[in-house]
């Protein structure tokens, strides 16, 4: 394995045969865009990649492309040494001030706040971090923000990590940033595994490993998430696939040179290979652990590092080893140490290891220890706080879905014009049913007590709606026979059309079993034979459903029917001109949630009928429906026009 290399040979190794490879594929001041950013545009190189960083910054112009190398320089030297990551820092808060830049010197303090918290300056990594909020752009938040919930993390304010977090998730969304919003995730997912919520753990963290994987950079935060599915696996006694994830995370490690996930990783296959009794591997992945922790020059990480190794020795019996290291592992957690997490822990597993050696006194007072430490972590606000996230989040969806809606309403206020007739019918029918329905309580109160009269009132409900619908369909029959603008007959002839769909919907609700649910393939024949009716193409133009029988409820089958009924009116008028022969298709499925709709004809196509796109009421009110059922549409002209739709059935519903 590459872990069995010495690491201050391999760097140098790649770099002697690599180097010049590297260089030139990070590096090229003959290219327009002569970095190739590291972890953003390309992942393609190896661990040499400092080296390269090094050399080629202070040859760069102008100074921003010179401050960006530094600055990647800077962060990701934190992975290997902190000691020196902070001397690249230093180099670069001198030169941005020296340049008058004070959006570089803002990010170089966000560097320099993510390295001070590893050197466990917790309160001087805040008061950086706070200082280059004044200077930084929102498109550097997430990551200020990402760091300041680290330090809260390791302060043990959990709650006050989780608010972090979710600000930083919220402006993610806002710039659709990725990398922000996978970032997030990944830092909610550590918060729940800390608080034993592990199946939430795990859901955030595949979530991210989701997204890191859509932007296709393996990168430090990349590893780290693949280290969290792996401790939430195992939390949940999923061994197998626990393991998979930290190798994974291990392989990234190695290649990049990113000690501290190292050094993480091998914590937790210490703890994985207990559990397995394997512990011969176990007693070699700690031997890693505290390895690449002394490289990194990190207390954090070496104080847990004994902390696996003593928990392993504590399972196999040897609790005056135990005692030895757990003691190490206290005694690099200094007064100011911060992280009461683990450092509970390691009381805990001293309090076993003395109790275990006979040495009770001692066990008790490690237990108070532990007690103690516990109580200031796992409040009722922590853990009330991280409860409440999810449901912050879901309430910060919908605000933002009632901000769209009325959106859309402002929209409709141009077609309330062309329907208010409707509406006024409709609403006069509903006061009228209301009396009809009081009226008819009061005569017979066994009336709701009974089931058939029940479905046999609603089945003459949507009857008489049906009926009223017709009613309003003649009249404008009627209106329209009165009237000499074609346009304006057109645009009634089309509304007896969407009426007539509606009609269909309330016709297969009585006439059918269901008084909730319709069936779409034979409401699909139905309005198909009618449109094909009205346009007298029953010889020339044939319908055919691709779809099984699927139900839908009354709020999705209308608006669905609406869009189907503009579409085949759509091909009907312009798919198939002179006379042309041809084939409509209707395809309509449900997998899972998600509902997928396609019309198509194999007509002329909609690049040769003519600018129709955004020009009628009929596209109007397809994307106004589309956008009702939270849809996506998509149009694609291939021997033919085909459209189709995908909406979220649970929602839509």
């Amino acid at each position: 394995m590459r872990t069995d290399l010495p690491l201050t040979v391999l760097p140098l190794t790649i770099f002697l045969f690599m180097g010049y490879f590297g260089i030139s594929q990070i590096i090229d001041f003959e290219r327009e865009d002569p970095y190739t950013k590291v972890f953003v545009a390309t992942d393609n190189f190896g661990a040499s990649y400092l080296d390269v960083l090094e050399g080629s910054y202070p040859l760069a112009q102008p100074d921003t492309l010179k401050f960006s190398m530094l600055n990647d320089l800077a962060y990701y030297w934190h992975t290997r040494n902190l000691k020196r990551s902070m001397q690249f820092t230093l180099e670069g808060l001198r030169l941005t001030s020296e340049a008058q830049n004070s959006l570089w010197e803002g990010r170089f303090r966000i560097t320099q706040g993510a390295v001070l918290l590893r050197m466990e300056e917790l309160d001087s990594a805040l008061t950086v971090l706070s200082q280059a909020k004044e200077n930084v752009i929102k498109s550097d938040l997430p990551m200020l923000y990402t760091q300041m919930g680290y330090v809260y993390e390791r302060k043990g304010e959990l709650d006050r990590a989780a608010d972090f977090a979710l600000i930083a998730l919220e402006i993610g969304e806002e710039l659709n940033d990725k990398k922000a919003i996978a970032m997030a995730y990944s830092d909610l997912s550590n918060l729940f595994w800390k608080q034993s919520k592990f199946k939430s753990g795990l859901e955030y963290s595949l979530k991210s490993v989701a997204l890191f994987e859509e932007r296709g950079i393996n990168d430090l935060d990349y590893d780290f998430t693949l280290y969290l599915v792996g401790n939430n696996y195992m939390s949940l006694k999923a061994y197998k696939l626990a393991l998979n994830y930290f190798n994974r995370a291990i392989a990234i490690g190695e290649r990049y040179g990113f000690y501290n996930n190292l050094s993480d990783v091998y914590i937790s296959k210490v703890d994985l290979y207990t559990y397995l009794n394997n512990f011969e591997k176990a007693v070699e992945a700690g031997e890693n652990a505290v390895k690449y922790a002394e490289l990194l020059d990190n207390d954090f990480m070496l104080m847990r590092s004994w902390l696996s190794i003593g928990k392993l020795q504590n399972i196999q019996g040897k609790y005056t080893s135990a005692i030895e290291s757990l003691k190490k592992c206290i005694a690099i957690a200094s007064d100011d140490f911060g992280d009461e997490y683990y450092l509970s822990q390691a009381y805990e597993a001293l309090g076993k290891a003395y109790a275990g050696n006979f040495n009770y006194q001692e066990a008790y007072q490690a237990f108070a220890v532990y007690d103690n430490l516990k109580d200031k972590i796992f409040t009722a606000e922590a853990d009330h706080r991280i409860s409440q996230l999810r449901t912050e989040y879901d309430v910060a969806q919908k605000e933002n879905t009632i901000q769209l809606q009325q959106t859309r309403i402002t929209k409709q206020q141009i077609l309330q014009s062309l329907i208010i007739t409707i509406v006024i019918l409709l609403v006069l029918y509903l006061i009228l049913l209301y009396k009809s329905l009081k009226n008819n309580n009061k005569k017979n109160s066994m009336l709701q007590k009974q089931n058939e009269e029940k479905e046999f009132l609603l089945k003459e409900i949507h009857h008489r709606v049906k009926n009223n619908l017709e009613i309003v369909s003649s009249l404008l029959a009627l209106q329209s026979a009165e009237i000499n603008d074609e346009k304006i007959v057109e645009a009634m002839q089309n509304c007896r059309h969407r009426i007539q769909s509606m009609s269909m919907v309330h016709q297969k609700l009585y006439q059918e079993k269901s008084l909730s649910c319709i069936e779409m393939k034979s409401y699909f024949s139905n309005l198909s034979n009618y449109i094909i009716n009205v346009f007298d193409s029953q010889k020339r133009i044939g319908i055919f459903l691709d779809m099984e029988e699927i139900e839908l409820d009354l709020d999705t089958a209308i608006p669905i029917g609406l869009i189907v009924n503009e579409l085949l009116t759509n091909s009907m008028k312009y798919a198939f001109p002179n006379g042309a022969k041809g084939t409509i298709t209707i395809r309509l499925k449900k997998s899972g949630p998600v509902l997928s709709l396609m019309v198509g004809d194999n007509g002329i196509g909609f690049c040769k009928r003519g600018a129709i796109e955004g020009t009628g009421f009929g596209t109007k009110l397809v994307k106004l429906l589309t956008r009702q059922l939270d849809g996506k549409m998509q149009l694609k002209v291939e021997k033919g026009t085909m459209v189709s739709f995908e909406f979220e059935y649970n929602k839509a519903a």
